[in-house]
């Protein structure tokens, strides 16, 4: 059994929304429930311009960036959000800065339409 703990950066094997089938992904851990997680999936692909405001830019200029074990500026994306059980998590990478937890968790707030 790993030890997950709230706000690690896990890779994980993170479902695609119709359920058919898992990449390798960064995922941020946001809940930890026995033996189930709830992860938000964090995106390589960073767009041009303004970004969606339930989208969390990790920018590798931020001097907390290497915490993080990513290897270059990322967006967690609340909108896309899943259960999983341990056993899809494969090692961890790192931790959120810890002034990104505000702003996932006002962006997390607008993807599931709380005020």
């Amino acid at each position: 059994m790993k030890k997950l703990k709230l706000l690690e950066i896990w890779l994980v094997r993170f479902p695609f929304s119709d359920l058919t089938s898992t990449k390798l992904r960064p995922a941020l851990v946001l809940a930890v429930h026995r033996e189930e997680l709830i992860i938000l999936g964090i995106f390589s692909k960073v767009p041009y311009g303004e970004l969606p405001e339930n989208w969390v830019l990790i920018s590798d200029t931020h001097p907390e960036f290497s915490q993080t074990g990513l290897k270059k500026a990322s967006l967690i994306r609340t909108d896309k959000i899943a259960t999983v059980n341990e056993s899809v998590f494969d090692r961890q990478l790192g931790i959120l800065p810890s002034d990104n937890i505000s702003v996932v968790q006002t962006a997390l707030k607008k993807s599931l339409n709380i005020t």
